[in-house]
């Protein structure tokens, strides 16, 4: 029996199963837990809004664009459509994508494991693995967002690429492209992941022909993410004239605000993404990959490292201000993690750092398992809008920038702050526009203020002031 559960317990599939089955607890929320609801539920949006008004993919659309369409460029909604899809089988639910997102992103987990297995040994692989499922990726894993997502996919499409060139079979190198290509598609920055790859081109382990079919192959299947990132969504924000996608600012101004604000950006790196100790462990793992001149993790670490500044510098601030952007350099700080505990000599000491991981990354991460009860007291909100008010009313919440309140009350209008609803201009011009009511919130994601408006309805928690009626 004891040699049994270790045998579990040193199987990484017993890992990831554990780690679905966690994560399985709550799965059924609505996408209001404190951490990032505002970009799931731009997420949901675009999806309902497939199965509700148009389910042309080149086309998403969000419901916080007032009078307007609301299409407006984005990432490519694949994960979207996946949610839509679903729904045409099952009917609308909002937690599918956090199922959706959680089964790639397991498949994702096992990818990883089994292409640094490939190129390094087991113990690497699994302690890497571990250190990759309690980093962030244990809570971003069942949101409903494109990032492990769309990194997964990328993994994934790197081990089949890794199949064509060790055995040349052509079916794996598509197939590996194919899904390289949709993952960075669904998400650009994904394509940090990939940036290893380019290491092939200096190997003598390969072929002048592998080499070129391979680079060929899989520079057609990015093609579509550049038309698209590049052209396409500069070309929906112009054309619905609406603007909701961040494709960031110029290098100059990225990096002196990451000069100024340099503790910030530092954070992300030692402090939320693999947690102390797993960045520690990371550390160590350099240490050693220096002392042994280990040179193809250097490399994967340094052009890793080098691909994610790109973006941070891109990004600026923004980056210092969202968890999500560390994701596609999750990977590479879980390997040198995973090869530095490795190489620990006393064993005890890696298990010990081990466990510390693992019980770091689930204290850190498991409000994100509850809804904070202000905020379930919004779940109600669309009911009570119907009481009073058509769908089709353009509505106006008190949410600052959020789009979360919009989500939940199933309509479409605006998001502003406290200072806009008072002033009596911004209120005439929104009118013009066919505002017809306004959602003060109390409590979740708005405080409360009298406006000069007939009430239609109030409780504890929001109340409905009316435009048309005297």
């Amino acid at each position: 029996m004891k040699n049994k559960f270790t045998s579990y317990l040193s199987d990484i599939r017993f890992w990831i199963l554990l780690t679905f089955l966690i994560k399985l607890i709550g799965i059924t929320d609505p996408p209001i837990e404190i951490g990032h609801n505002w970009r799931q539920t731009t997420v949901t949006m675009v999806a309902r809004n497939f199965m509700e008004v148009n389910n042309n993919i080149l086309y998403p659309r969000i419901d916080i664009a007032g009078e307007k369409t609301g299409i407006t460029g984005m990432e490519f909604p694949v994960f979207n459509y996946l949610i839509y899809l679903f729904s045409l089988l099952l009917g609308y639910e909002h937690w599918f994508g956090r199922l959706i997102n959680l089964i790639v992103s397991s498949f994702g987990a096992w990818y990883f494991y089994k292409i640094i297995f490939r190129h390094f040994n087991q113990k690497v692989a699994f302690n890497a693995t571990i250190i990759l499922l309690f980093s962030i990726w244990f809570s971003f894993s069942r949101k409903i967002m494109p990032d492990t997502f769309a990194v997964s996919i990328v993994i994934a499409g790197m081990y089949y690429c890794s199949n064509y060139l060790d055995k040349k079979t052509i079916f794996h190198l598509l197939i590996g492209s194919i899904l390289i290509g949709t993952g960075v598609l669904s998400k650009l920055p994904s394509g940090v992941v990939l940036t290893p790859f380019v290491l092939i081109l200096f190997s003598k382990k390969y072929t002048i022909y592998t080499k070129i079919s391979f680079s060929t192959v899989l520079s057609l299947l990015l093609i579509p993410s550049l038309f698209w990132y590049f052209y396409w969504v500069p070309y929906l924000n112009i054309q619905f004239e609406f603007w909701h996608f961040f494709m960031g600012k110029s290098f100059q101004n990225g990096l002196q605000e990451f000069i100024d604000q340099s503790p910030l950006f530092l954070e992300k790196f030692y402090g939320t993404t693999l947690f102390y100790i797993g960045f520690i462990t990371s550390i160590i793992g350099v240490f050693f990959a220096l002392k042994s001149k280990y040179k193809f993790l250097l490399w994967i670490f340094g052009i890793s490292l080098f691909s994610i500044l790109i973006i941070l510098f891109k990004s600026g601030l923004t980056f210092a201000h969202h968890t999500y952007y560390m994701i596609p350099f999750i990977p590479a700080m879980a390997l040198v993690a995973g090869f530095g505990i490795t190489k620990i000599p006393l064993q005890s000491i890696s298990l010990l750092l081990l466990i510390g991981i693992v019980a770091e990354g689930i204290l850190n991460q498991h409000v994100d398992f509850r809804i904070p009860e202000q905020h379930q007291n919004l779940i109600s909100l669309e009911e009570d809008l119907n009481q009073v008010s058509d769908s089709s009313d353009l509505i106006l919440i008190n949410s600052g920038d959020v789009p979360t309140p919009m989500y939940l009350a199933h309509r479409k209008g605006w998001v502003a702050n406290n200072s806009s609803l008072q002033n009596q201009d911004f209120i005439e011009a929104h009118k013009m526009k066919g505002l017809k009511l306004i959602v003060v919130l109390k409590e979740a994601f708005g405080t409360n203020i009298e406006l000069p408006y007939a009430k239609l309805k109030e409780n504890d928690y929001y109340t409905f002031y009316s435009l048309t009626k005297p």
